[in-house]
């Protein structure tokens, strides 16, 4: 019972009132059959008792509407506002006038949340002036190492990326797309960095070798230095004019992939620290079954905060013209495609891109259905665990609330420039802050992990519709 939901509950409620009503009216009806002498008829009181039982069910069917309506609802939007506001950061009003039936509860709820934003707000406003500090800390290394002509990379223990600097970057995205938690070999034969690790307690300091870059690519000077038992870091010398093409892109770290894996199974993973890749596609139409991707956007998220600048843009040949009325959505017609890479080439990509990653969409059985569709014949194999942007705004917000993006996004203050609404990377961008915000609401709901998360998706997913992950 406690599982159920406050509405269902007051149903249950009101349905118990209207069923008891009839027994109790039956059971009296019964007894003033039984003792009348001379005995009675019992056509008039049938007929009593079934008029009785219409207008009865009638009268709290239209009560337990207008409560429903009222106090039910307003109470689990009220609910979700504090939830917001407490566990995503969300700064909106409450509507009181939502509330007007609930008595004191909407403004006293009102009155507690300003108070505890005051403290918030002062609590925020020491933690910005050291935010500001550090970031400005941050900023001077990231100059530091983005002006050095020589590329760094750290590793932890088990040989993951867990710092990469703008020339590292470089580097890396000649190979794949850089990302955090990456397993160096990703990107390099590994043969030489073993030799080079095992000779290091015999050299002392660091010791020089050579990289060989996965696929196509000339090999390239580095040195690797041990950080004790942390792991390694590895300085490679770019090749000549990479520093030209560096661009402005921060350095990027996240020294909690220093410490070793607290499990391996996802069922048992803390939502806060699974690696997400959130992704949005265009596409030529509707249809799971006949049309085709144009275009993918996808971002990287992990241990809760958004990589920056780890994410895919692209278009995709469809190998077929755009329909108008696709065009008139999206924007994209068949002149920004036609030089764009075969959806083949673009899955391979997304697919690595994506490794020992769950993969997060808003309507996801569309977007998987597709790529699990055009990825036949190719060695992208989506088997990755899902996560459904519609139902995590289900389980946060319940299923009467309208789960649109933009309706979502409103919901957590979340804003789309019109530029980017209807393109794959914009829209995967929105639903990433979107899941990073959810993930606060759900959390503060019991449900941490990402094996207690599932049935709760899949309760939900019977509502709406198929869950991607069945």
């Amino acid at each position: 019972m406690e599982r159920l939901g406050l509405r269902i509950r007051v149903f249950l409620f009101f349905g118990l009132l209207a069923g008891g009503s009839i027994v109790i009216l039956a059971g009296a009806i019964a007894l003033v059959v039984s003792r009348a002498d001379p005995p009675l008829s019992t056509a008039p009181f049938v007929t009593a008792a079934i008029v009785f039982a219409l207008l009865n069910t009638g009268l709290l069917a239209g009560v337990w509407l207008l409560f429903d309506e009222n106090v039910a609802k307003p109470i689990n939007r009220l609910s979700a506002n504090l939830r917001t506001r407490a566990h995503a950061g969300v700064d909106r009003d409450l509507d009181a006038a939502d509330a007007r039936y609930l008595g004191d509860l909407a403004p006293a709820a009102i009155a507690l949340s300003e108070q505890a934003a005051t403290s918030v707000e002062d609590t925020a406003a020491r933690i910005a002036q050291e935010t500001e500090r550090l970031g400005a800390e941050h900023s001077r290394l990231a100059a530091l190492l983005t002006e050095s002509p020589i590329a760094t990379v750290l590793l932890n223990p088990a040989q993951e990326i867990v710092l990469y600097d703008a020339q590292a970057a470089a580097i890396l995205s000649e190979i794949a797309v850089p990302r955090l938690k990456a397993p160096l070999a990703d990107y390099f034969e590994m043969t030489s960095l073993n030799s080079a690790v095992a000779a290091l307690d015999a050299a002392g300091s660091d010791v020089s070798f050579t990289f060989h870059p996965r696929g196509s690519g000339a090999p390239l000077g580095a040195r690797v230095k041990a950080l004790g038992a942390d792991g390694h870091i590895i300085f490679i010398d770019p090749p000549a004019g990479t520093a030209d093409h560096v661009g402005q892109r921060p350095l990027v770290f996240d020294f909690d992939l220093m410490a070793p894996e607290r499990t391996s199974m996802i069922h048992d993973t803390p939502l806060s620290e699974i690696c997400f890749v959130i992704l949005d596609l265009e596409t030529t139409g509707l249809s799971v079954s006949a049309d085709d991707i144009i275009q993918i956007g996808a971002v990287r998220a992990l241990n809760g905060v958004i990589v920056p600048g780890e994410e895919i843009s692209t278009f995709v040949n469809p190998g077929r013209p755009i329909p108008p009325a696709s065009t008139r959505v999206h924007r994209i017609t068949d002149d920004h495609v036609r030089d764009a890479p075969v959806v083949s080439v673009a899955m391979q990509s997304l697919c690595q891109f994506a490794h020992d990653a769950v993969l997060v969409a808003h309507n996801a059985p569309f977007d998987i259905g597709l790529l699990k569709r055009h990825s036949q014949g190719t060695d992208a194999v989506w088997d990755h665990p899902v996560l459904d942007t519609v139902l995590l705004s289900a389980v946060a917000f319940g299923t009467t609330e309208e789960h649109s993006l933009d309706s979502l996004c409103d919901r957590l203050s979340i804003e789309i420039a019109p530029e980017e609404r209807h393109t794959a990377i914009g829209d995967a961008r929105a639903t990433a802050e979107a899941l990073i915000k959810l993930i606060g609401v759900i959390e503060s709901k019991g449900l941490t992990t990402f094996g207690e998360l599932e049935p709760e998706l899949n309760r939900q997913a019977r509502r709406l519709y198929t869950n991607a992950n069945a």
